[in-house]
């Protein structure tokens, strides 16, 4: 089974400006990148904000049962999301 190494999601800041997010899978860690515009450079995010993780969690949920996300995936996500944000509740 091939796991799916990038996901990616579309939203807005909290200024209303529109933002592109997408997250790679590289040697068991989760990278975020995020631009602008279309024609932008994807820049590397130092710290994602809670939101991006819950949408990646999200996101690779939704894979597993497809077989395109491994299913110990999500519990390593939740696992980070605790270690970055203990009052999260997750």
């Amino acid at each position: 089974m091939a796991a799916k190494a990038e996901i990616g999601w579309k939203g807005r800041t909290p200024d209303g400006e529109r933002r592109e997010v997408y997250a790679r899978h590289v040697g068991g860690e989760w990278r975020f990148y995020e631009r602008s515009r279309r024609y932008e450079d994807w820049r590397e995010m130092a710290d994602p904000p809670l939101a991006d993780w819950r949408e990646l969690l999200d996101a690779v949920e939704r894979l597993v049962p497809r077989r395109r996300q491994r299913p110990e995936e999500p519990d390593r996500i939740r696992q980070a999301i605790r270690s970055r944000f203990p009052d999260a509740g997750i």
